[in-house]
Protein backbone atom coordinates (compact mmCIF):
# COMPACT_ATOMS: atom_id res chain seq x y z
CA UNK A 1 0.00 0.00 0.00
CA UNK A 2 1.27 3.53 -1.33
CA UNK A 3 2.21 5.68 1.62
CA UNK A 4 -0.74 7.78 2.71
CA UNK A 5 -0.85 11.52 3.48
CA UNK A 6 -2.16 12.60 6.99
CA UNK A 7 -5.23 14.69 5.50
CA UNK A 8 -5.90 10.92 4.12
CA UNK A 9 -4.96 8.90 7.60
CA UNK A 10 -7.04 11.64 8.98
CA UNK A 11 -10.05 10.88 6.65
CA UNK A 12 -10.41 7.17 7.23
CA UNK A 13 -9.74 7.21 11.07
CA UNK A 14 -11.98 9.69 11.57
CA UNK A 15 -14.64 7.32 9.28
CA UNK A 16 -14.11 4.27 10.98
CA UNK A 17 -14.31 5.61 14.51
CA UNK A 18 -17.62 7.42 14.02
CA UNK A 19 -19.33 4.55 11.71
CA UNK A 20 -18.47 2.83 15.42
CA UNK A 21 -18.55 5.14 18.34
CA UNK A 22 -17.39 3.72 21.58
CA UNK A 23 -15.70 0.88 19.94
CA UNK A 24 -11.93 0.59 21.66
CA UNK A 25 -9.59 0.68 18.41
CA UNK A 26 -5.90 -0.73 19.14
CA UNK A 27 -3.74 1.95 17.18
CA UNK A 28 -1.68 -1.17 15.97
CA UNK A 29 -4.82 -1.95 13.69
CA UNK A 30 -4.75 1.12 12.07
CA UNK A 31 -0.76 0.85 11.78
CA UNK A 32 -1.09 -2.33 10.11
CA UNK A 33 -4.38 -0.88 8.06
CA UNK A 34 -2.93 2.56 6.99
CA UNK A 35 0.81 1.79 6.69
CA UNK A 36 2.36 4.00 9.04
CA UNK A 37 3.80 4.26 12.85
CA UNK A 38 2.22 3.93 15.64
CA UNK A 39 3.74 7.75 16.96
CA UNK A 40 2.19 9.37 13.71
CA UNK A 41 -1.13 8.26 14.45
CA UNK A 42 -1.18 9.17 18.22
CA UNK A 43 -0.41 12.54 16.72
CA UNK A 44 -3.56 12.40 14.19
CA UNK A 45 -5.58 11.40 17.14
CA UNK A 46 -4.39 14.60 18.78
CA UNK A 47 -5.43 16.50 15.93
CA UNK A 48 -8.90 14.53 15.31
CA UNK A 49 -9.49 15.21 18.93
CA UNK A 50 -9.27 18.85 19.08
CA UNK A 51 -10.87 19.80 16.02
CA UNK A 52 -14.09 17.46 17.31
CA UNK A 53 -13.63 19.28 20.83
CA UNK A 54 -13.62 22.84 18.76
CA UNK A 55 -16.66 22.45 16.83
CA UNK A 56 -18.12 20.41 19.59
CA UNK A 57 -18.90 17.53 17.69
CA UNK A 58 -17.69 14.61 20.41
CA UNK A 59 -13.95 13.49 21.20
CA UNK A 60 -11.51 10.77 20.69
CA UNK A 61 -10.85 9.06 23.52
CA UNK A 62 -7.47 7.45 24.49
CA UNK A 63 -8.24 4.25 26.76
CA UNK A 64 -4.53 3.10 28.54
CA UNK A 65 -2.86 -0.19 29.29
CA UNK A 66 -2.14 -3.13 27.24
CA UNK A 67 -5.92 -3.74 26.11
CA UNK A 68 -6.55 -0.21 25.17
CA UNK A 69 -6.82 1.89 22.65
CA UNK A 70 -9.01 5.06 21.14
CA UNK A 71 -12.33 5.65 20.72
CA UNK A 72 -14.87 8.50 19.36
CA UNK A 73 -17.31 9.79 22.33
CA UNK A 74 -20.32 11.30 20.66
CA UNK A 75 -20.62 14.24 23.07
CA UNK A 76 -23.09 16.47 22.23
CA UNK A 77 -21.86 20.14 22.95
CA UNK A 78 -24.15 22.02 25.85
CA UNK A 79 -25.56 24.75 23.27
CA UNK A 80 -26.81 21.66 21.07
CA UNK A 81 -28.12 19.85 23.95
CA UNK A 82 -29.69 23.05 24.94
CA UNK A 83 -31.11 23.65 21.47
CA UNK A 84 -32.83 20.46 20.95
CA UNK A 85 -34.64 20.23 24.08
CA UNK A 86 -35.98 23.88 23.89
CA UNK A 87 -36.96 22.69 19.60
CA UNK A 88 -38.35 19.34 21.24
CA UNK A 89 -40.27 20.91 24.09
CA UNK A 90 -41.97 23.51 21.94
CA UNK A 91 -42.81 20.77 19.22
CA UNK A 92 -44.61 18.66 21.72
CA UNK A 93 -46.18 21.40 23.73
CA UNK A 94 -48.27 22.06 20.06
CA UNK A 95 -52.03 21.69 21.23
CA UNK A 96 -52.51 19.36 18.08
CA UNK A 97 -50.55 16.10 20.23
CA UNK A 98 -53.74 16.40 22.87
CA UNK A 99 -55.34 13.06 22.69
CA UNK A 100 -58.52 12.04 24.14
CA UNK A 101 -58.14 11.24 27.40
CA UNK A 102 -55.13 13.60 28.31
CA UNK A 103 -52.50 11.63 26.36
CA UNK A 104 -49.85 13.00 24.40
CA UNK A 105 -48.78 12.00 20.90
CA UNK A 106 -45.30 11.33 20.67
CA UNK A 107 -44.95 8.62 17.99
CA UNK A 108 -43.58 11.26 15.26
CA UNK A 109 -41.00 12.36 17.45
CA UNK A 110 -39.42 8.89 18.91
CA UNK A 111 -39.58 7.58 15.44
CA UNK A 112 -38.03 10.91 13.53
CA UNK A 113 -33.99 9.10 13.10
CA UNK A 114 -32.31 12.40 13.51
CA UNK A 115 -34.36 13.34 16.59
CA UNK A 116 -34.13 9.69 18.54
CA UNK A 117 -30.11 9.89 17.34
CA UNK A 118 -29.61 13.27 19.05
CA UNK A 119 -31.75 12.04 21.94
CA UNK A 120 -29.69 8.85 21.78
CA UNK A 121 -26.33 10.73 22.25
CA UNK A 122 -27.92 12.80 25.29
CA UNK A 123 -28.31 9.50 27.22
CA UNK A 124 -24.97 8.08 25.95
CA UNK A 125 -23.44 10.89 27.49
CA UNK A 126 -25.05 10.82 30.91
CA UNK A 127 -24.14 6.97 31.42
CA UNK A 128 -21.33 7.64 29.56
CA UNK A 129 -19.24 6.22 33.26
CA UNK A 130 -21.44 3.31 34.50
CA UNK A 131 -19.72 1.05 32.65
CA UNK A 132 -22.90 -0.38 31.16
CA UNK A 133 -22.63 -4.42 29.95
CA UNK A 134 -26.63 -3.93 28.37
CA UNK A 135 -29.16 -1.41 27.50
CA UNK A 136 -32.55 -3.10 28.23
CA UNK A 137 -35.87 -1.64 27.51
CA UNK A 138 -39.17 -2.35 26.94
CA UNK A 139 -41.17 -2.68 23.92
CA UNK A 140 -41.92 -0.79 22.01
CA UNK A 141 -41.74 3.07 22.14
CA UNK A 142 -38.64 2.58 24.00
CA UNK A 143 -37.13 0.69 21.53
CA UNK A 144 -35.68 3.39 18.94
CA UNK A 145 -34.73 5.26 22.21
CA UNK A 146 -32.75 2.63 23.56
CA UNK A 147 -31.48 1.22 20.34
CA UNK A 148 -29.90 4.66 19.59
CA UNK A 149 -28.00 4.90 23.44
CA UNK A 150 -26.97 1.29 23.03
CA UNK A 151 -25.09 2.19 19.44
CA UNK A 152 -23.35 5.24 20.97
CA UNK A 153 -22.24 3.19 24.43
CA UNK A 154 -20.98 0.88 21.92
CA UNK A 155 -23.25 -2.06 23.93
CA UNK A 156 -26.13 -5.19 23.02
CA UNK A 157 -29.36 -4.14 23.34
CA UNK A 158 -31.88 -6.59 24.85
CA UNK A 159 -35.71 -5.94 24.89
CA UNK A 160 -38.00 -6.89 27.45
CA UNK A 161 -41.90 -8.05 26.20
CA UNK A 162 -44.90 -8.67 27.53
CA UNK A 163 -45.20 -12.16 26.15
CA UNK A 164 -43.14 -14.89 24.59
CA UNK A 165 -42.53 -17.15 21.87
CA UNK A 166 -41.67 -20.37 21.12
CA UNK A 167 -38.14 -19.42 19.46
CA UNK A 168 -37.15 -17.22 22.64
CA UNK A 169 -36.96 -20.57 24.63
CA UNK A 170 -36.80 -20.56 28.86
CA UNK A 171 -37.67 -17.07 29.64
CA UNK A 172 -38.28 -15.63 33.14
CA UNK A 173 -42.02 -14.18 33.38
CA UNK A 174 -42.97 -11.38 36.23
CA UNK A 175 -45.40 -9.70 37.11
CA UNK A 176 -45.55 -6.22 38.17
CA UNK A 177 -47.98 -3.13 38.78
CA UNK A 178 -48.29 -0.64 36.75
CA UNK A 179 -47.54 2.71 38.52
CA UNK A 180 -50.29 4.63 36.75
CA UNK A 181 -53.21 2.23 35.93
CA UNK A 182 -52.71 0.12 38.98
CA UNK A 183 -53.13 -2.74 37.04
CA UNK A 184 -51.08 -5.97 36.86
CA UNK A 185 -48.77 -6.85 33.70
CA UNK A 186 -46.13 -9.08 32.78
CA UNK A 187 -42.92 -8.90 31.92
CA UNK A 188 -40.48 -12.23 29.40
CA UNK A 189 -37.30 -12.00 29.50
CA UNK A 190 -35.50 -15.44 27.45
CA UNK A 191 -32.73 -16.89 29.78
CA UNK A 192 -30.16 -15.95 27.34
CA UNK A 193 -30.80 -12.31 26.89
CA UNK A 194 -28.40 -11.87 29.95
CA UNK A 195 -25.02 -13.17 31.46
CA UNK A 196 -25.62 -13.14 35.29
CA UNK A 197 -23.85 -9.78 37.26
CA UNK A 198 -24.01 -7.92 34.56
CA UNK A 199 -24.96 -4.57 34.78
CA UNK A 200 -27.88 -2.66 32.58
CA UNK A 201 -29.16 0.30 31.86
CA UNK A 202 -32.93 0.86 31.13
CA UNK A 203 -33.87 3.56 28.74
CA UNK A 204 -37.52 4.22 27.89
CA UNK A 205 -39.74 6.63 26.63
CA UNK A 206 -42.14 8.08 29.24
CA UNK A 207 -42.62 7.24 33.15
CA UNK A 208 -45.61 8.48 35.11
CA UNK A 209 -45.95 6.21 38.14
CA UNK A 210 -42.29 4.22 37.61
CA UNK A 211 -44.19 0.75 37.73
CA UNK A 212 -42.38 -0.39 34.75
CA UNK A 213 -39.18 0.59 35.98
CA UNK A 214 -39.84 -1.08 38.85
CA UNK A 215 -40.53 -4.11 37.13
CA UNK A 216 -37.29 -3.65 35.45
CA UNK A 217 -35.52 -3.87 38.25
CA UNK A 218 -37.21 -7.08 39.65
CA UNK A 219 -36.38 -8.65 36.44
CA UNK A 220 -32.75 -7.58 36.90
CA UNK A 221 -32.49 -9.22 40.35
CA UNK A 222 -33.89 -12.35 38.78
CA UNK A 223 -31.08 -12.50 36.71
CA UNK A 224 -28.55 -11.69 39.17
CA UNK A 225 -28.01 -8.57 37.33
CA UNK A 226 -27.36 -4.41 38.67
CA UNK A 227 -29.39 -1.46 36.96
CA UNK A 228 -26.75 0.70 37.10
CA UNK A 229 -28.69 3.35 35.35
CA UNK A 230 -32.79 4.60 34.61
CA UNK A 231 -33.29 7.33 31.92
CA UNK A 232 -36.06 8.02 30.36
CA UNK A 233 -37.35 10.89 27.46
CA UNK A 234 -40.27 12.16 29.60
CA UNK A 235 -41.60 11.71 33.20
CA UNK A 236 -44.71 13.53 34.88
CA UNK A 237 -44.75 16.17 37.34
CA UNK A 238 -47.24 13.99 39.23
CA UNK A 239 -46.99 12.30 40.64
CA UNK A 240 -44.29 13.21 42.84
CA UNK A 241 -43.78 10.24 44.31
CA UNK A 242 -42.43 7.36 41.68
CA UNK A 243 -42.00 3.60 42.55
CA UNK A 244 -38.14 4.35 42.23
CA UNK A 245 -35.76 7.00 43.30
CA UNK A 246 -33.15 7.20 40.95
CA UNK A 247 -33.67 8.10 37.52
CA UNK A 248 -32.33 10.67 34.57
CA UNK A 249 -35.46 12.47 32.81
CA UNK A 250 -34.87 14.64 29.84
CA UNK A 251 -37.95 16.39 29.42
CA UNK A 252 -41.20 17.04 32.72
CA UNK A 253 -44.58 16.88 31.87
CA UNK A 254 -46.24 19.57 34.11
CA UNK A 255 -49.64 19.49 32.84
CA UNK A 256 -52.33 18.27 29.78
CA UNK A 257 -55.30 20.05 30.06
CA UNK A 258 -57.48 18.21 27.53
CA UNK A 259 -60.88 20.97 27.61
CA UNK A 260 -58.33 24.27 27.60
CA UNK A 261 -56.08 22.74 25.18
CA UNK A 262 -52.57 23.22 27.01
CA UNK A 263 -49.42 21.07 27.93
CA UNK A 264 -46.98 22.45 29.75
CA UNK A 265 -43.75 20.42 28.94
CA UNK A 266 -40.01 21.82 29.69
CA UNK A 267 -36.35 20.25 29.97
CA UNK A 268 -35.90 18.93 33.28
CA UNK A 269 -32.50 20.20 33.75
CA UNK A 270 -28.76 18.83 32.86
CA UNK A 271 -27.75 18.99 36.23
CA UNK A 272 -30.13 15.98 37.52
CA UNK A 273 -27.72 13.39 38.64
CA UNK A 274 -28.19 9.51 39.69
CA UNK A 275 -28.52 9.64 43.41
Amino acid sequence: MEKLQRNERLAAMLKIMIDAPGKIFNLGSFSDMLGSAKSSLSEDMDILRGTLEKFGLGTIETIPGASGGVRYLSLPGEEKVKTLLNTLSSELSRKERILPGGFLYMLDIIYDPQMVSDLGMVFAEHFLHTEADYVITVETKGIPLAFMTARYLNTPLVIVRHYNEAADGASVNINYISGSSKTIQTMVLPLRSLKRNSRLLFIDDFMKGGGTTRGILELAHEFECEVAGIGVLIQTLKPEKKLVDNYFSILTLKNVNEEEKIIEIEPTGRNREIK
